[in-house]
């Protein structure tokens, strides 16, 4: 490891899930992922399931704590004892989508309560912003009640949605609503395919709205939770086409990293700041 990298660590504390990363950052526009990984929270402390996740990622980079330059927080972060400092969401997806692919200009950040479109250039500053209402039914809790009630895990809604053959529409854009239209449809015997592709299609539906309100064009970058939902995936590219919209959907394998990964990344950058102006801060000190 060259003298000006330096050894940091992202913790994204969302709503359902934690996500740790700890990075290597070459201070010259490189940087490497030298451990991650995820922890659902379920109903758990979320400040232990932090710590051992923390330690597992630790261990398996073979970095101890006192080795980091900078322990970044997002999200919900701000609650772990052991952070340097915290960054805001927005800005850490946005940071962390560039990392994963240099051609984003908008991230659609798909949390379990809210999502979010955000605008970038290519130094990952926000240019704009669009965030969805309160309401859960375009959301990952929306998909995770969903599943639960038709009998299947997570895991297997966005591969049962690309076998859809006639989707069902779901237009309610409320989710106790919503969720009554999928209790009628399974009594109609509207097959779980069809179910689930209907709900991506309204889904993604107001997605793009958020997109196309927020001034969203080209390579556009899911993050958070509901990345990795091929069906999801589908749909909005399905949407963006349909509409002849100037959007170029994308997901990455690590998408769900994207908050931590750009915590970490903005650690590093605030660490070197500091250390200009002489001051050191390692792992227990606040930034």
């Amino acid at each position: 490891m060259s003298a000006e990298s330096l050894r940091v660590a992202g913790v994204d504390v969302g709503s359902s899930a934690i996500k740790v990363t700890v990075m290597e950052d070459g201070g010259d526009g490189s940087a490497r992922v030298l451990a991650k990984g995820t922890e659902r929270i379920r109903r758990r402390d979320p400040i232990k399931i932090t710590a051992d996740l923390f330690q597992q990622c630790l261990d398996e980079a073979d970095v101890r704590s006192e080795d980091l330059a900078y322990i970044a927080t997002t999200g919900e972060g701000e609650m772990v004892p052991f952070r340097t400092g915290h960054f805001y969401g927005m800005t850490t997806h946005a940071r962390g989508a560039l990392f994963l692919d240099a051609q984003a200009r908008a991230v659609l950040d798909i949390g379990a309560l809210h999502t979010r479109g955000v605008l970038v250039d290519d130094r990952a500053k926000v240019l704009g912003y669009r965030m969805t209402s309160q309401c859960a039914s375009g959301s990952g809790q929306f998909l995770e009640n969903i599943s639960r009630y038709l009998g299947i895990t997570l895991e297997e809604i966005g591969p049962l949605s690309l076998t859809a053959d006639t989707p069902e529409p779901c237009s309610s854009i409320c989710a106790v609503l919503a969720e009554t239209d999928v209790i009628n449809m399974v009594s109609r015997g509207i097959t779980t395919p069809n179910i689930i592709k209907g709900i991506h299609q309204s889904m993604a539906g107001r997605y793009m709205r958020l997109l196309v309100s927020a001034g969203a064009t080209g390579v556009t970058l899911i993050t958070g939770g509901l990345a990795g939902d091929v069906g999801l995936v589908s749909a909005l590219r399905e949407s963006a086409a349909t509409q002849k919209k100037p959007l170029e959907i994308r997901s990455h394998p690590d998408s769900v990293y994207a908050g931590a990964l750009g915590a970490a990344l903005w650690g590093a950058f605030r660490a070197r700041k500091l250390a200009a102006r002489g001051i050191s801060l390692g792992a227990g000190g606040v930034a």
